[in-house]
C-alpha cells in the first residue's frame, strides 16, 4: 500500500508578521515608484495612472493614488471582506507616505533611466508579492489581480499585466518613446516576478 501524504497545512501569518511585512512591501513599492517618477517614466495600474496626473497637474503621486483608489476600497468590501480591504487602505496610505519620504532624503538624479526602470520593476514586483502574501493589496487594479486570483484561479500577475499595457500605451502621449521602452522593460520585469512567484496554490501562509 502507497503511503498516504497529507496536504500541506496553512499556517496563517501573525499579527506581528503582517505589521512587518506590509510596511516592508509598501516601502519596497513606493521606492520603485518614485524612480520611475523620478527619471519621469511611467508605471502600469493606478499607479501608473497617479504618475501620469501628477506629471499632469504637479500635484502629489500620494494625493493622486490614494483619491484614485478610493472606488477600489468600495469594491474590496463588497467582494474580499474587511480585513482585506482595511490592510490594503493601510497599505496604499503607507506607499503614498513613503513615497514621499524617498522624495525627500534621496537624490537619485544622475540616475540611468534603464538601471532605475528595471530596479524599480523588481522593487515593486517583490513588494506586491509581501503585501498580497499578507491579505493585502496595493489598492487599484492589485484588488481586481487579487480578487482574481483568489476565487477564478487567474494568476495575479496575468492580471496586472494586462491592466499595465492598457496604462503604458496611455501615456504615449506624455512620455518620451525612450522612457516609455525602459517602462515597458520595468514593467516585464515586474510581471514576470509576479507570475513566476504568486501562483495560486504554491503559496501557504
Amino acid at each position: 500500500m502507497s503511503a498516504v501524504v497529507e496536504a500541506p497545512r496553512a499556517e496563517k501569518h501573525a499579527l506581528w508578521e503582517d505589521a512587518l511585512a506590509i510596511p516592508s512591501g509598501a516601502f519596497l513599492m513606493a521606492f520603485g515608484l518614485f524612480l520611475l517618477g523620478q527619471i519621469g517614466g511611467v508605471s502600469g495600474g493606478v499607479a501608473g495612472v497617479a504618475i501620469l496626473g501628477s506629471y499632469w497637474t504637479h500635484w502629489s503621486f500620494g494625493l493622486i493614488y490614494f483619491v484614485l483608489n478610493i472606488p477600489f476600497f468600495v469594491l474590496a468590501i463588497w467582494r474580499m471582506g474587511w480585513l482585506f480591504t482595511s490592510k490594503t487602505i493601510i497599505t496604499v496610505a503607507l506607499i503614498s507616505v513613503f513615497e514621499w519620504v524617498h522624495e525627500h532624503f534621496l537624490d537619485v538624479s544622475a540616475i540611468n533611466p534603464l538601471y532605475a526602470s528595471v530596479f524599480a520593476g523588481l522593487a515593486v514586483g517583490v513588494g506586491m508579492i509581501m503585501i498580497f502574501r499578507h491579505g493585502a493589496s496595493a489598492g487599484g487594479f492589485g484588488i481586481v489581480a487579487a480578487y482574481l486570483q483568489e476565487r477564478k484561479g487567474i494568476r495575479a500577475g496575468y492580471t496586472q499585466g494586462a491592466f499595465d499595457v492598457v496604462v503604458v500605451l496611455a501615456a504615449l502621449s506624455t512620455v518620451s518613446p525612450y522612457l516609455l521602452f525602459v517602462s515597458i522593460i520595468g514593467a516585464v520585469f515586474l510581471n514576470l516576478i509576479l507570475a513566476i512567484n504568486h501562483r495560486p496554490g504554491r503559496y501557504f501562509g
